[in-house]
């Protein structure tokens, strides 16, 4: 089966179903492939060292100890609890030993992750710590990959993952996003495309068809790590976007066929999905799973 990578702490319950962000999907998505005969490999938390591979070291260390001034927490819109650290240290060590598998066995998951917001500074939009840039630049520094490409198709532009890698030309980024939404300041990844509010199922799936097969082109990698946001939804509150569940489904399959073919290791990772129906969140959220695993 494909390597699945979950902690309970991914869900960190001080955050109830009246915030905006659905904490509790990840509850839902682990009980959803439990009842699928999933089993799950449990991560440890990530050290602070790893942290701040990504990270500024203060602002590591202020996470880890809930000393983050109000402004910054309110900036990542969550405060900034020692289960929110807990949240985010499991996160990072979740996408970093579903790395270790995808080299291991061609593609694996991790059911959190994505967390593309934050940048070397600090987090932003629900984003603590970035996940991928952490465990990206953990498999550069063990030489586990020498060429990393990031295909980033939550809705948001992957602002911090741009900028932590803005200068460092081992790792391509790419973002396809709904231009006209948060954030609004978008720094360049390597290969950016922002579609118009309201794009649809064909001609969304159109501009990803090229632009996974640009990055594979262009980057040459030999490790991707795909964040399969659910965001572009019709039904997303944050948007803006119409993709059906179809949509979405053909979405991750073209995404993990396109890899399988180039004979890449993938990592996938959750990224964004707001409604106030967390359990029709999770569900689209397994499109990506069942993607990864059909190719393995």
């Amino acid at each position: 089966m494909l390597p699945l990578i979950h902690h309970p702490d991914y869900d960190a319950q001080s955050v109830g179903d009246e915030h905006r962000f659905p904490m509790r999907k990840y509850s839902l998505v682990a009980e959803m492939l439990r009842a699928q005969g999933y089993a799950f490999e449990r991560p440890d938390h990530a050290p602070q060292r790893w942290l701040e591979l990504a990270h500024d070291g203060d602002y590591v260390h202020q996470v880890l100890t809930s000393s983050l001034d109000r402004k910054a927490a309110r900036r990542v819109g969550f405060e900034m609890t020692p289960a929110i650290a807990a949240r985010s240290r499991a996160s990072c060590g979740g996408t970093t030993l579903a790395m270790r598998r995808a080299v291991e066995f061609g593609a694996a998951a991790s059911l959190a992750g994505g967390s593309h917001h934050a940048d070397r500074d600090g987090g932003a939009g629900f984003c603590v710590f970035n996940d991928v840039a952490v465990a990206a630049l953990v498999a550069l520094e063990e030489g586990l990959a020498r060429r990393i490409a990031v295909i980033d198709l939550d809705v948001h532009h992957g602002d911090g993952t741009a900028l932590i890698f803005a200068d460092d030309p081992r790792v391509f980024t790419a973002s396809m996003h709904c231009e006209d939404n948060w954030p609004r300041v978008k720094p360049a990844s390597d290969l950016d495309v922002g579609l118009d509010k309201e794009v649809g199922d064909a001609v969304y799936l159109e501009h990803a068809r090229k632009l996974v097969r640009d990055v594979i082109d262009a980057a040459k990698p030999d490790l991707i790590f795909y964040n399969a946001g659910v965001d572009p939804h019709a039904d997303d509150r944050l948007g803006l976007l119409s993709l059906s569940d179809d949509g979405l489904r053909a979405r991750d399959a073209l995404v993990a066929d396109a890899v399988k073919a180039a004979g890449v290791p993938i990592v996938g990772v959750l990224g964004g999905g707001y409604s106030k129906d967390a359990a029709a969140i999770a569900g689209r959220h397994l499109f990506m799973v069942n993607a990864l695993a059909a190719i393995i």
